[in-house]
């Protein structure tokens, strides 16, 4: 079969695209004792809707939706996002060990519980656009892993939390300078 030669294509390999975080080690993922209530606590950072679920999945989107035209950042949100989802893979492991479930399911702050839904996502139209909503969603996080930290009393948990802050803080920093050279 001939290829068209007007076949349109995308330029921009993300092959060597890795996680963008600190270059600082995580604390071992271990708790002082099962506790359902900081299960619950997590399971919102987890999957709620200022979670590392809606995080992913909204850099995907945005990464995907520029990497025909804006390859490097692209690219730069893709690293991102893996960072997510180790955070998201680290929630999950103290979830368990503190005896609650990963089941995509999070506790709201009025005792409901709420699926996790694409209505978390901010899906704006233009590049600046996105970014800035990603800006907000990590401000957004890094506020309530500080709610949580203060709600929590397991020193092993606190610390795992206080260490995804600091890939938060540099997601920001990150994001706000491509911000500024579009």
């Amino acid at each position: 079969m001939e290829e068209k030669e007007s076949a349109l294509a995308n330029a921009c390999s993300l092959r060597d695209v890795r996680p963008i975080m600190m270059d600082l080690p995580y604390p071992a993922i271990q708790v002082q004792e099962q506790n359902p209530v900081y299960a619950q606590l997590l399971n919102m950072d987890y999957c709620g809707a200022t979670s590392e679920l809606s995080a992913i999945l909204q850099y995907i989107n945005h990464e995907t939706r520029l990497s025909c035209a804006k390859c490097q950042t692209a690219k730069t949100l893709l690293g991102i996002a893996m960072a997510e989802m180790m955070h998201l893979q680290k929630l999950g492991e103290l979830i368990l060990l503190l005896g609650g479930n990963v089941d995509l399911v999070a506790k709201q702050p009025n005792g409901r519980t709420r699926m996790w839904t694409p209505e978390y996502l901010a899906i704006p139209e233009h590049a600046k656009q996105m970014l800035a909503a990603d800006i907000e969603a990590e401000k957004a996080a890094i506020q309530q892993y500080r709610m949580h930290i203060k709600m929590i009393r397991d020193d092993c948990v606190v610390a795992v939390l206080a260490r995804i802050i600091q890939d938060e803080e540099y997601h920001i920093l990150i994001l706000q300078s491509m911000r500024r050279e579009l």
